[in-house]
């Protein structure tokens, strides 16, 4: 009976242990089709905004790729979506203000980073480059 208890109670160290660790995912197959942008000033008001670390960025062509990372069990449930406002704020160059929405139901203690894709080809304005405003990651990207 005391063997299984320390059996257990080592099992149960090494599980807490591990959740502990930071965890980083496989880059994604930049074969797979990027995610649409949503342009939807209801859902840009109402999105879930859990908290969420920009890690990094960059845009080839018309795909933005986005490095994010955030506490969790693994991100496997994580709901991400990028949202435009749909307005066009007159500026020059013009803006755009969008949020990284991120709903985030895991309850682990574990940081994890992931990369996403976006065609942001709907948010380009011909002949001119815009910023787009990532309200809630504090990061303006210049797009041309």
């Amino acid at each position: 009976m005391k063997k299984n208890i320390s059996i257990l109670f080592l099992l149960l160290l090494i599980l807490f242990l591990s959740c502990k660790e930071n965890v980083t995912l496989d880059e994604p197959n930049l074969d797979v089709p990027a995610n649409e942008v949503i342009i939807s000033l209801e859902e840009y008001n109402t999105a879930p905004r859990e908290p969420v670390a920009l890690e990094d960025y960059s845009i080839e062509e018309d795909i933005l790729k986005i490095t994010y990372s955030a506490s969790g069990c693994s991100g496997g449930s994580w709901v991400v979506k990028l949202i435009d406002s749909g307005l066009l704020l007159e500026s020059y160059p013009p803006q755009r203000n969008l949020v990284f929405s991120l709903k985030n139901e895991e309850i682990c203690e574990a940081y994890i980073t992931k990369e996403i894709l976006f065609d942001i080809s709907k948010l380009k304005i011909e002949g001119d480059s815009i910023y787009l405003n990532l309200i809630n990651l504090d990061t303006s990207i210049l797009y041309y």
